[in-house]
């Protein structure tokens, strides 16, 4: 049985739109992220995927592997 989570990332350097595809694009390469959508304007990063095969720690590298810095947030 497959099971998503929904996480949410916050990330107070996005400086500009074109951070936007990037972030969404890295996020979603990882195993079992099946969306990612990124709110320029909030810094929210909201990604649902299978906590079994990518975990909160490894959306955070995934993110600061394209240059960005992010948390995971507690809501």
């Amino acid at each position: 049985m497959k099971t998503t989570t929904k996480t949410i990332l916050r990330s107070d350097n996005l400086t500009c739109p074109s951070c936007v595809p990037k972030i969404e694009k890295a996020l979603s390469a990882k195993p079992g992220v099946t969306s990612a959508k990124v709110r320029f304007a909030s810094g929210k990063i909201e990604v649902q995927h299978d906590p079994q095969q990518t975990s909160g720690d490894e959306l955070v590298q995934a993110v600061q592997a394209v240059g960005y810095k992010a948390r995971v947030s507690p809501v």
